[in-house]
């Protein structure tokens, strides 16, 4: 019975001592190994042996990027308005050894060194910048961080500005001054398109007074040259026929009507010409053989009322 009872306290003292001495360490993770309280390695990922009762492993440390969001924190602009501004933080553990023994609690410190950082920042840009420049707040602090929180072992990846938000009075003159933006925008949106459609309208009207002109031009050489071409063609036609003062007499007879013709001629004066034709007209008419009368003769610059 007693041998039994030794046998069982030394297969539960192998036990434990097996289990103290075989360390399994996931992936993505880091263990720090203390020999008598003092720092003597660290265990990367896989199994590992450790001395069992002398060597003593350190809660594990997560290697993989870790994202923390901080609650809203009133910071002061440069033009003296208090503004809310939450950040979240993407950082990742680099050397274990540096954040187990350089900082006491890192989450908190970088809680602390990202509120104090993003103060300094914003307490040096006013409100209008704070809300357009996000990108370079960013950068700023992302730049600080970093470079503070290197010696504890650990790497800023990237800082956000989630929300900046302003007092509620601030909020609606913002508003009523965007709505304003707007309006002017959309005032002088619409004079410029008044504005291109009057000039629009005026190219157009000078297009189509050219193109009338044009038309015009082009309509009084057409009639110049017809008329032109019918002078000509008259002209030539009297050339080749040749006719004699009989005919001319007789188209001058034809013409008088004409000449007389209007409700509102009172006077008119035959030219000079139709008496000479008219006298021309009288010569071809002398006594033949026959013995006739002659015509009387006709006067020059005959008047005539009627």
């Amino acid at each position: 019975m007693i041998t039994l009872i030794v046998l069982a306290a030394v297969a539960a003292l192998v036990l434990l001592v097996v289990a103290r001495t075989v360390r399994i360490v996931p992936q993505a993770r880091a263990g720090v190994i203390e020999r008598f309280g003092r720092y003597q390695r660290t265990l990367s990922a896989g199994l590992a042996l450790v001395v069992p009762f002398v060597d003593r492993l350190r809660p594990l440390i997560d290697l993989r990027e870790q994202v923390v969001s901080f609650p809203p924190q009133p910071v002061i602009t440069e033009d003296n308005l208090v503004v809310n501004i939450d950040t979240v933080i993407y950082f990742q553990v680099t050397d274990a050894k540096a954040a187990s023994y350089e900082i006491a609690d890192y989450i908190q410190a970088i809680e602390q060194l990202t509120v104090t950082t993003l103060r300094n920042v914003i307490g040096g840009i006013a409100l209008e910048k704070t809300l357009t420049s996000r990108d370079h707040i960013n950068t700023q602090l992302r730049s600080v961080l970093d470079e503070a929180t290197g010696k504890w072992g650990i790497r800023v990846n990237r800082v956000e500005l989630k929300a900046i938000d302003p007092p509620a009075s601030i909020q609606d003159s913002m508003e009523k001054q965007m709505r304003a933006d707007r309006e002017k925008r959309a005032t002088v949106l619409n004079a410029e398109g008044v504005k291109q459609a009057q000039i629009l309208e005026a190219e157009g009207a000078k297009q189509s007074a050219i193109l009338r002109a044009e038309g015009e031009r082009q309509s009084q050489i057409v009639r110049a040259e017809g008329q032109a071409k019918a002078i000509e063609t008259v002209f030539g036609a009297i050339h080749a026929g040749d006719p004699d003062p009989k005919l001319l007499a007789y188209q001058y007879l034809q013409m008088l009507p004409q000449i007389a013709q209007g409700d509102a001629n009172k006077v008119w004066v035959i030219p000079s010409e139709f008496s000479h034709a008219l006298e021309r007209f009288q010569e071809q008419f002398n006594p033949d053989a026959n013995g006739k009368a002659p015509i009387p003769p006709v006067t020059k610059n005959l008047a005539g009322e009627r």
